[in-house]
C-alpha cells in the first residue's frame, strides 16, 4: 500500500504566523491583484465612455472571478476534479496481511495469546448459534405436529 500523503506540522504562535501570512499572500497574489489589474483595465476603458460607470477594487475582484470561473467553463479541455475514495484490499492482499500477522503471532506470546482467545470467543458464539436454530427448529416441529 503506498500513501502519498504531505503533512505539513504548524508549531506554537510562531508557525500559525507564517501560515496566515501565506495564505494572504496567496490571496493577495492570485486573487486581489488581478482584480486590482482588471478594475483599472475597466475604468479605463469607462473614462473613454461616458455611459460606463467606474468600479472598484471589490468589483474588480468579482469582474476578474467571472473571467476565470468563464474560462473554465467555455474552454475546450474540460477541467476535471476526481474525488475518489480509498479502495479496499484485495483479496491476495488480505491474505498477504493475514499470513504476515500469523507470522508475527508466532513470535510474540501475548498476540498469540489474543488470537487464541478470540478464535475460542469465535466457536462459542457459532457454537450457540447452531444450538438456538436447533431449539428453533425442534420448537417449529413439535408446534406442527
Amino acid at each position: 500500500m503506498k500513501k502519498n500523503l504531505n503533512i505539513i506540522q504548524i508549531k506554537g504562535i510562531k508557525g500559525i504566523f507564517i501560515a496566515i501570512f501565506v495564505v494572504s499572500c496567496l490571496i493577495a497574489g492570485f486573487v486581489i491583484f488581478p482584480g486590482f489589474v482588471f478594475m483599472n483595465i475597466w475604468n479605463l476603458i469607462s473614462s473613454y465612455q461616458a455611459e460606463i460607470p467606474s468600479i472598484g477594487i471589490i468589483q474588480g475582484t468579482l469582474l476578474w472571478g467571472i473571467i476565470v470561473a468563464s474560462y473554465f467553463t467555455f474552454k475546450k479541455d474540460r477541467f476535471i476534479i476526481c474525488v475518489k475514495s480509498p479502495q479496499g484490499l484485495s483479496e491476495d492482499e488480505l491474505k498477504a496481511v493475514f499470513a504476515n500477522i500469523k507470522e508475527q503471532a508466532e513470535e510474540d506470546i501475548i498476540l498469540k495469546t489474543m488470537i487464541e482467545a478470540r478464535e475460542t470467543e469465535l466457536k462459542i458464539k457459532s457454537e450457540q448459534a447452531e444450538l438456538s436454530t436447533t431449539e428453533q427448529c425442534e420448537q417449529v416441529n413439535k408446534s406442527h405436529q
